[in-house]
């Protein structure tokens, strides 16, 4: 009678105890998203007040695209490399270092003689370049690890959610930081945001990085088929510095349409850079006198559009336990390209601030997919398929700064964006045909294999993945 109620009461103790850790994890995750939210908002901060310091302290608009395309290349390099860091120090060292180089990097550009201004600028290009996209690919890859694979979406929208907030609130205050207190004091701003995460992260216990060797069971799930060590066969390919490129590329074919997805990722980078350019310039040719209030207005209304889809998105993931899937990668490139496109097109206003919304909400959508997609690959692979991403997303968008100032000295904002958002369209529709094709071809293999198992010939398969259970 006793062993009767024993489980029981073993099963209820061990539940109540998930849900513990759960609920500890999650707040956890909620203290270290507001840190990052804070370090991004000294992000674009900075990206507004250095660019003006730029061009102030030189008086050269190249100088400002020189300072752009240092801070691109960095984060190109940083992709590259990012992977095989993680496969020897763990996230938290990265997150915590990126953030400590920051801070400390803005220190030296305020301390900085006038002499020194120029090298201590391009030292802060590198640095917030490279810094930043170690942060990003460290913290993405090791959320399944922090909260759990079925909370992977909701702590995915969360962090962009705060991400989105600090984005409008940094573009908001940029200038009025700037004129009123001046450039040193926002400098100083950006530092302590910096110095805010970095104390942050070294105050949570975060999990993931060193080859994420704590995720056995994970590789194993990923790894069927192959004697459940697949994962274990990439993990020296992962530590060795060398291999750095083959085992990127590996992740990338680990999962059908893996590959296809981080390129369309690159070409919707190199349509973002077509909007972010034209911008200023449409903008201009609505209000010359104030050109920024409508640059101003449609990011906020494009952060509403972000935010709103993350509050559904997490709704959802809460009540279906599900992540939204490849299928709405796709979907909302579509809808994002062809929005961004519609906002050129001369619409009235009100019209435009829909359209706005429209684009924030499908950009939303497609951040949590894609990342969320990419988290699905074992532990060993999924820190370099991230570094990989990021390589790809900065050449697309570098790429397509140098090649969209070009077109726009020849072309409207509307054709530019046009052709820009265009390709990541057509890019969409392949990839979408891809994944319809694979899940097809998988419940074709499905019915397929439930016929098999159906006839009694083959009682000998049956019983081996009895016996395998």
């Amino acid at each position: 009678m006793g062993s009767a109620d024993g489980p029981k009461a073993d099963a209820t103790d061990g539940d109540t105890r998930k849900a513990r850790d759960t609920a500890v994890s999650e707040r956890r995750f909620r203290f270290l998203v507001a840190g990052y939210a804070v370090s991004s908002y000294g992000t674009f901060l900075n990206m507004v007040a250095l660019n003006l310091f730029v061009y102030e302290t030189t008086g050269r608009a190249l100088a400002m695209g020189l300072f752009m395309a240092v801070r691109l290349a960095s984060g190109f390099v940083a992709g590259l490399v990012v992977g095989g860091l993680l496969a020897r120090f763990s996230a938290k060292s990265i997150m915590l270092w990126a953030n400590v180089g920051q801070g400390a990097v803005m220190l030296v550009l305020i301390l900085a003689p006038d002499g020194m201004l120029t090298g201590a600028l391009m030292a802060v290009s590198v640095v917030i370049g490279a810094c930043g996209t170690l942060f990003m690919v460290a913290l993405r890859s090791s959320i399944p690890e922090m909260v759990g694979e079925d909370r992977r979406a909701w702590a995915n929208s969360l962090s962009i959610t705060g991400r989105s907030l600090a984005m409008v609130a940094g573009f908001a205050s940029a200038g009025v930081v700037v004129s009123l207190v001046g450039y040193t004091a926002a400098f100083l701003v950006d530092m302590a945001t910096f110095v805010a995460c970095a104390v942050t992260v070294a105050l949570l216990p975060i999990a993931g990085g060193k080859g994420a060797g704590g995720s056995a069971p994970e590789s194993s799930e990923h790894s069927e088929g192959s004697g459940g060590s697949g994962a274990g066969k990439d993990a020296p390919a992962a530590k060795s510095g060398r291999r750095w490129r083959p085992v990127a590329f590996v992740a990338l074919a680990a999962a059908p349409g893996m590959g296809l997805m981080v390129a369309l990722r690159g070409v919707d980078a190199f349509g973002s850079s077509s909007h972010n350019a034209a911008l200023p310039i449409y903008s201009t040719s609505l209000d010359a006198s104030n050109p920024a209030v409508f640059v101003s207005a449609f990011w906020c209304v494009w952060a509403l559009g972000n935010i709103g889809a993350q509050q559904v998105i997490q709704r959802y993931a809460q009540r279906t336990g599900r992540s939204v899937g490849a299928l709405g990668f796709g979907y909302g490139t579509v809808v994002m390209s062809a929005a961004f496109i519609a906002a050129f097109a001369g619409f009235p206003l009100a019209v435009t601030a829909v359209i706005a919304l429209i684009a924030g909400a499908a950009d939303g959508l497609t951040e949590v997919a894609y990342t969320s997609h990419l988290q699905t690959l074992p532990a060993t692979l999924r820190g370099h398929a991230f570094g990989l991403s990021a390589t790809f997303e900065n050449l697309g968008f570098g790429v397509g700064m140098i090649l969209v100032a070009a077109a726009l000295d020849r072309f409207s904002p509307l054709a530019v964006v046009g052709w820009s958002h265009g390709a990541a369209i057509v890019v969409a529709v392949v990839f979408l045909l891809r994944v319809a094709g694979v899940r097809r071809a998988e419940r074709t293999g499905l019915r397929k294999e439930e016929a098999v198992e159906g006839r009694p010939d083959r009682g000998d398969r049956d019983g081996a993945e009895v016996s395998r259970g």
